[in-house]
């Protein structure tokens, strides 16, 4: 009987041990990989323009295109939709707690993700003094709360149109963004109304938002307000916003930043001030009276009381450090909120607001 020869077939064993060794390899690849991104957004680089700034001022007579801004860093501009520098002094540290205790955050990670929810860039703006005791003390707020821009220019109150300037020079110089957003550190802010608000499309490119307005020209030497150049005003002045909050386009404060600092005319007034550059700039006015609402309600954007008439009074060195804003009352604006306003219907935040405020006078 013949023998049966049998010859060995190729099998699929060897190709199937390929093909697992093979997606093995690109499993982890692709572990790899995302490990690498994942420590990377952990480490900050997601959001690597949320690290505060210290921006030097220099106000020289030379033209220059970064308008005498010089960046200690010297950073490539980030791109943000608003950048809202919130203007604080050395005897406000009370207003800053009060604020870190509502609407902004106290922590550096809640400070980032408020950033990226809303597109929105949020810095208290703060100059220097030759007063050692309190620069080192806002050195110990920086080195803890790390969300401060910092100006080289002097912190004075019969200066702030010179802060102000400062301000919207070193914020452009620094980040890429649509708005730029002035407010002050007593007011209560919805940062997420402010960036539907600023979101809008709107027809012209340089546009001036705030609650505009126009009254009497102060002649009175005794008054907060006394304007020495009262002479080139006449009876009245012109419109222009209140100066708790307002907002400049990127267009707007580009042509700012061309200008050289000594070609400006500095009124003792800053919203004044500003008031009269956006004159001599085709902006648009726009009028939202959402920014300065008396009362929380649904659609109110910032909550601070508006003044009726003053008494002459620095707001940094008065009493609690909070202005004295009108004759007929000496409470504060944050005080009002926390105890007849705010506490009625915008929920948790609202209510926190109480415990942030320092005690003040009574109405």
């Amino acid at each position: 009987m013949p023998r049966k020869l049998f010859y060995a077939r190729p099998t699929s064993f060897s190709r199937r041990s390929k093909l697992l060794i093979f997606c093995l390899l690109i499993g982890l690849s692709g572990f790899i990989l995302g490990f690498i991104v994942i420590s990377r957004q952990n480490s900050g680089y997601k959001c690597e323009y949320n690290k505060p700034l210290s921006v030097s001022v220099t106000w020289d007579r030379s033209a220059s295109s970064s308008g005498g801004v010089v960046s200690d860093e010297g950073k490539k501009r980030y791109k943000v939709m608003g950048f809202v520098g919130i203007q604080t002094g050395f005897g406000s540290a009370g207003r800053r707690q009060a604020l870190r205790k509502t609407w902004f955050p106290s922590d550096h990670g809640g400070l980032q993700r408020l950033e990226e929810s809303t597109g929105l860039v949020f810095r208290f703006v703060i100059g220097r003094t030759s007063n050692k005791v309190k620069m080192s003390e806002l050195k110990k707020e920086v080195a803890e709360y790390d969300d401060f821009l910092l100006l080289d220019i002097e912190e004075e109150y019969s200066k702030l149109p010179y802060k102000t300037l400062a301000f919207f020079k070193s914020a452009y110089a620094l980040y890429d963004s649509d708005f730029y957003v002035k407010a002050d550190d007593d007011i209560y802010l919805r940062p997420d109304r402010l960036s539907l608000l600023l979101a809008k499309e709107r027809p012209h490119s340089q546009t001036y938002i705030g609650c505009m307005k126009n009254g009497p020209v102060f002649t009175d030497p005794k008054l907060k307000w006394y304007e020495p150049l009262s002479h080139l005003l006449g009876k009245e002045y012109f419109i222009h916003a209140y100066g708790p909050i307002y907002a400049l386009s990127a267009d707007v404060v580009a042509s700012l930043v061309a200008l050289r600092n000594n070609s400006f005319r500095m009124f003792s007034n800053e919203d004044v001030t500003i008031g009269s550059w956006m004159l001599a700039m085709n902006v648009n006015h726009e009028d939202n009276r959402q920014l300065c609402e008396p009362e929380c309600t649904p659609s109110s954007i910032a909550v601070w009381d508006i003044p009726k008439c003053s008494v002459a009074t620095d707001p940094h060195t008065a009493s609690s450090g909070i202005a004295q804003f009108s004759l007929s009352y000496t409470t504060s604006p944050m005080k009002e909120l926390s105890k007849r306003r705010c506490k009625q219907n915008v929920g948790k935040e609202a209510k926190m607001l109480k415990d942030g405020v320092e005690e003040v006078a009574e109405r």
